[in-house]
Parts: C-alpha cells; sequence; structure tokens
C-alpha cells in the first residue's frame, strides 16, 4: 500500500475518539477497519460477541486475528471477501464465516461491509455482523431487515463522513464568514432543511448576531430578514439558543404533531411550552424562526466547549417522518465542537493580523515632498495567513541633496520581521546620511553591521539615489541585493526592467575585498520609476519572468494616469492565488 494512503489512514484513524461515541449508540456489532485492514474503532456490542475487550482489538489486523475456516484454520488473504472489498472500496456481504473469539472458540457471523470515504479518499470500512446461528448483535433472518441494516450501515458511513469533510473544508479557510457559509452549503440538504448560526459578540460575551442562515434553494434567508442582532440572552432564558449560549448542553426537541394528537393539541402544548420558557425576546425571535421554515423537528449546539462556547448551531427539519435522533444530536455536537475551535482561531488570527497589519503601517513613514517630483506608495498585506510584516518602503533626502529610494523585503512573515524590517530601515537611513557613498557601498556596510545591530538574519532591497537639480536632469544610481529590478516607464510608452547592479542578498557575507556593483541610467522628464516586492510578481505556479511581463504591461497600460492611479491599478490587477504582502513605492518626474 502507498505510503499516501497509509498517512491518510492514521489521520483518519486519530478521529476514533467520535467514531467511538457513535458505534456505541449501536446496539448492532461494530469494528471500524482502516485502509491497512487493522481495527481502530469497536463497541460494546462485538466485545461481548468476540468475547474480547476493545484495547485487545484496537490496532490488530482484523483478518489476522478474526477470520477462520470452519476447522479453525487461518484463510488466505486472497481469499477475503472483505479484504477484497476493503481494496476495492466497495460494499460486500457475507453469510457462515468464522470469527475466532477470545476464548478460543469459532463464532458463525453474518456480516456487511460499507467503504468509508473523505472527500473521495478513500479511509476505511465499517463492519457490521451478527452470530448467524442464534441472531446475536443483530436480527438479519429476514430481507426486509436485512435491507434495514444495510440503510442503517449507510447511514452512518454518511454521517461519520460529513464530519470529516467539514474539518477539512473549514480547516481551509480563517475568515469567519467564508467558513460559515461553507458550513451552511454542507449541512443543508445533506443533513437539515434549515441551519442557523448565532454568535456570541461584545465585550460582555452577551449579544448575539445571528450571521449565517442557510435554506432550500431558492429561499432567501437575506430577504426574511432573519440576519442581525438577536435580543440578548439572559442567564433565565430556557429557550433552545439561550441554554446553549450559556453553557448548556445540547438541546434536541421533536415538534411533530404524534398520531395520537391533533394539531389543535399540539398547539395548546406548543403555546405552554413557549410560556414556560420565559417570555425573553430571543424565544420568540426563534420560535417565529421555526414556525415560519415550518420546523418539525429541531436541534441546537454549541459552537466550542463548555467552558468556550462562541455561539450556537440550530439545524431544522421540515419533514415529520425523519425527525433529528439522538445519533444526529451526537454528530452535530461533534461539528459544533470543531465549528467553534475554528471560529475561535479565526477570530485569534484576526486580532493578531489586526495588530501586525497596524504595526507594518506604522513603520513604514510619511513619504517627502521632493520639489517638483512626486512620490507615491502602497502597503497591501498577504489575503491569507499571517504573513504581515517582512516588505518595507521608504524616501528621504540625503545630505548631498540627493533623494534616496528604498524598496525591500526581510525574510519571514509575522511581527518579528516587522520589527527586524524597523531595525533595518533605522541602520540604512543612518549610513546613507553619514557619508554622500556610492549606493554599493553604503549597502556593504549595511551588510557588515546588520548581524551586530539587528535581528535579521536575511534581506533583500533596492537602495537608490535620483541625483540632480530640481528642474533636472536627473541620474539614477543604485546597487540591488537579490532583489526584483526597478521597472522604468518613458514618456514614450518605452518600459524596460533595471536589471543591472545585481549582488547579493543581505546576509550573504562577501567578505574582505567583496563589493556591491552600482549602476546607473538617465531618467527623462516625465519618465515614473517603479519599485516592488516579489509579492507583486510572484504567484504560486506561475513563474518569475510571467510575472515580470504581466507587471510590465499593467504598468504600460496606465503609465499616462495619475501616480496614485497608476499604483492603484497595479495592485488591483495582481492575480489571485498571492501569498505574501506587497510593498511599492513610485517616482514620477516633472515634464518640463
Amino acid at each position: 500500500m502507498a505510503d499516501g494512503a497509509r498517512d491518510a489512514g492514521r489521520r483518519w484513524a486519530a478521529e476514533r475518539d467520535f467514531w467511538r461515541r457513535v458505534a456505541e449508540q449501536l446496539g448492532t456489532a461494530l469494528l471500524v477497519i482502516d485502509t491497512d485492514g487493522r481495527i481502530v474503532a469497536v463497541n460494546r456490542a462485538a466485545e461481548r460477541l468476540l468475547d474480547r475487550a476493545a484495547p485487545a482489538l484496537r490496532g490488530a489486523d482484523a483478518h489476522d486475528l478474526l477470520h477462520r475456516g470452519p476447522d479453525g484454520g487461518r484463510i488466505p488473504r486472497d481469499r477475503c471477501l472483505l479484504l477484497q472489498a476493503l481494496d476495492r472500496g466497495t460494499e460486500a456481504h457475507g453469510d457462515g464465516d468464522c470469527y475466532l473469539r477470545g476464548d478460543g472458540g469459532l463464532t458463525s457471523v453474518s456480516w456487511s461491509a460499507s467503504p468509508l470515504a473523505d472527500d473521495g479518499v478513500p479511509r476505511g470500512i465499517a463492519l457490521l455482523f451478527a452470530d448467524s446461528a442464534t441472531g446475536t448483535g443483530t436480527d438479519r433472518g429476514a430481507p426486509r431487515e436485512r435491507a434495514a441494516y444495510t440503510s442503517a450501515l449507510e447511514d452512518l458511513n454518511e454521517r461519520l463522513t460529513l464530519v470529516a469533510k467539514i474539518t477539512d473544508v473549514l480547516g481551509q479557510t480563517l475568515e469567519t464568514d467564508e467558513a460559515l457559509a461553507r458550513l451552511g452549503r454542507l449541512l443543508v440538504p445533506r443533513l437539515a432543511d434549515w441551519a442557523a448560526v448565532d454568535l456570541l459578540t461584545g465585550g460582555s460575551g452577551q449579544e448575539v448576531h445571528r450571521v449565517a442562515v442557510t435554506g432550500p434553494a431558492g429561499r432567501d434567508a437575506t430577504r426574511e430578514g432573519w440576519r442581525g442582532p438577536l435580543p440578548t440572552t439572559g442567564a433565565a432564558a430556557l429557550t433552545q439558543p439561550a441554554r446553549v449560549l450559556n453553557g448548556g448542553e445540547p438541546v434536541l426537541r421533536g415538534l411533530e404533531e404524534t398520531a395520537e394528537e391533533t394539531a389543535e393539541e399540539r398547539a395548546e402544548e406548543t403555546a405552554v411550552e413557549t410560556a414556560e420558557e420565559t417570555d425573553s425576546p430571543l424565544a420568540a425571535v426563534h420560535h417565529d424562526f421555526l414556525r415560519t421554515v415550518g420546523a418539525t423537528s429541531a436541534l441546537t449546539v454549541p459552537l466550542g466547549a463548555q467552558r468556550q462556547v462562541t455561539g450556537a448551531l440550530t439545524l431544522v427539519r421540515t419533514n415529520p417522518a425523519h425527525p433529528f435522533d439522538s445519533g444526529d444530536l451526537d454528530v452535530v455536537g461533534d461539528i459544533g465542537r470543531r465549528v467553534g475551535l475554528l471560529i475561535d482561531n479565526a477570530r485569534r488570527f484576526g486580532r493578531q493580523r489586526a495588530v501586525a497589519e497596524a504595526m507594518q503601517r506604522n513603520l513604514l513613514t510619511p513619504l517627502p515632498r521632493p520639489g517638483s517630483m512626486r512620490l507615491a506608495a502602497r502597503y497591501q498585506p498577504a489575503p491569507a495567513g499571517s504573513q504581515v510584516g517582512g516588505d518595507w518602503y521608504d524616501a528621504f533626502a540625503l545630505r548631498d541633496g540627493a533623494l534616496a529610494l528604498v524598496i525591500g523585503d526581510v525574510v519571514g512573515h509575522d511581527l518579528t520581521a516587522a520589527g527586524g524590517m524597523a531595525q533595518l530601515r533605522g541602520v540604512l537611513r543612518s549610513l546613507a546620511w553619514d557619508r554622500a557613498e556610492p549606493p554599493g557601498a553604503i549597502v556593504d556596510r549595511l551588510d557588515d553591521a546588520m548581524p551586530a545591530v539587528t535581528t535579521v538574519s536575511m534581506a533583500t532591497l533596492v537602495f537608490a539615489r535620483v541625483e540632480g537639480p530640481d528642474t533636472g536632469p536627473w541620474t539614477l544610481r543604485w546597487t540591488s541585493a537579490g532583489h526584483p529590478p526597478p521597472l522604468l516607464l518613458t514618456p514614450d510608452s518605452g518600459a524596460r526592467f533595471l536589471e543591472a547592479g545585481q549582488g547579493l542578498l543581505l546576509g550573504a557575507r562577501l567578505g574582505a575585498g567583496g563589493h556591491r556593483p552600482d549602476a546607473t541610467v538617465p531618467l527623462p522628464p516625465g519618465s515614473t520609476l517603479l519599485l516592488y516586492t516579489d509579492g507583486l510578481v510572484e504567484v504560486p505556479g506561475s513563474d518569475l519572468d510571467t510575472g515580470l511581463g504581466r507587471l510590465r504591461r499593467n504598468a504600460l497600460a496606465y503609465t499616462h494616469e495619475p501616480l496614485d492611479t497608476l499604483c492603484d491599478r497595479l495592485l488591483a490587477r495582481t492575480p489571485p492565488g498571492s501569498t505574501d504582502d506587497i510593498a511599492l513605492l513610485a517616482l514620477r518626474l516633472p515634464t518640463p
């Protein structure tokens, strides 16, 4: 078996605590077997039938441990129908096979197996079995009972794979709104007809917002007006969401009419129940929601654990023939715990990201106003993850009247990188002001000082000087420490990358006698110079040349636009999939 499949089986087996809880609800003997053929979950009915304790079963090869011939001899693996079904990922049934009990005896079993998968990836097989002679474990004698048995197995498979799929899908985003939208699409109509999510907000934690409602296709929950702030949850409120939001247990409630009572009798009972749940405004809103969607069965579970509840998930069914049961409550309760953890992580990520982004922006100083020249700059944090902090730009006047331009990228994307960037920028400013040296010499000194006065291990940058009087002519003198080349746009619709002046990145330590190259180029009146970090040109799955070509085309398309418009358009045309932050610095020279 391939290593990837084996690893997938082990990851799936790590979910066994949940599988055990579901298995315990069945009176039928159940074994859950992974893709290696090893037992990862077993219920009490199976322990009794096999006369083996669960710890002795879990981790064992199911075929080697249990499967025997009528004489007690081992069965070759290539003759085992269960193993064949496991390899093919198909259903299988058997009758009259012998399993070895813990006391050394044999028991003849009838069995049915159904494959388990997570988003199309095989995870193993669920095996239901019974003593074929006595019916112990389940009664499968009649064809109709066999059909019910198979249906129950399929339902179990569906419930188990749903939890794994939700965990996988929601784990792909740290945006709360997107996660809840995905959750609704997974639950409706697969498990429920309606789903509503209420989140605790505000400093006190007692403000409640219904942030998501998902219903059948064609029903627009937004126009129904169900989303938005809800009445506060007093500790005494007893309605389903209030009890759950205040740390209570999951609630399962059947609202359907029974065969023995009339609709009028049921209405009277509902009125009494509503009155007993207090006159809280939240209760009224919740009951109005259930009544409007035609609920016949509803359950509400907390999002998160009891000590850290972030909200509540309510699921509704409208078909009286298919009410929720305790098995559904267990499955949805497990989903709620996982979703609550994801929401808590998303909120923490949001707070961390806000701090990092604010710190980054505060470290980027305002641009100077160098006479008739114009400057513009942009900083855009990465769209996902905590990738904030490594990119920066800077511009400042030098002692000899030249204008210094800097674009740089510290290795790392976190608060540490942001702090290192601030250190590096400060040292570079001091060195550039101290001596009127060529850019290469200044960056050499920065490289030498970096390990002693900063926490930065590695970085790239372009350091440039714009030389010349306010009315021109102007010359650009620069050096590059492993950074993408500047782009020069000229008034005659020319565009070229300034690839000269390339040297090793900071942290490479040139050593004694080494020095970085400088390059010079005249800057025509009306020209535009773009300095940028690699987030503007690098996208996963695409090479650097493609990104540079895209930047050149986009820049030419907007080269005659105002400088701020040019910068905004370049950021807006960054292709989806970028995982890095972006810094952009633009200089435009006046036209005589």
